[in-house]
């Protein structure tokens, strides 16, 4: 599924994803892997630059955290403030979309 995310999808994904937790890249992929059920298996080659335009955004920061287990350090994402207006808007965005592709399954036979 990952050549078919589009931009929007993928930010309202990782913003929902960071609203809980501060965590690291590969924590992320896993959060997104399991609550998505597997929808959306992106690789860490999607993750970093999508993470590196909404830190540039003001969306998320970032902190390099020592590991606890003796390894490397880790680089941790947050969500800002700004970021959680970001996701609001998103939000709504997808639930005004949801909603008018709802009003559109009748015509097609889905219900």
């Amino acid at each position: 599924m990952e050549n078919t995310l589009k931009q929007g999808t993928l930010d309202l994904v990782l913003l929902s994803v960071l609203e809980r937790n501060r965590l690291y890249g590969l924590e992320i992929l896993q959060e997104v892997n399991t609550r998505t059920e597997g929808a959306f298996d992106f690789k860490e080659g999607s993750l970093y630059p999508v993470l590196h335009r909404m830190v540039k955004a003001g969306w998320i920061e970032s902190e390099w955290q020592p590991s606890t287990t003796g390894g490397a350090a880790r680089k941790y994402y947050q969500l800002t403030s700004s970021g959680t207006n970001a996701l609001d808007k998103k939000r709504q965005e997808w639930r005004k979309l949801r909603d008018a592709i709802g009003h559109l399954m009748p015509l097609w036979g889905v219900l």
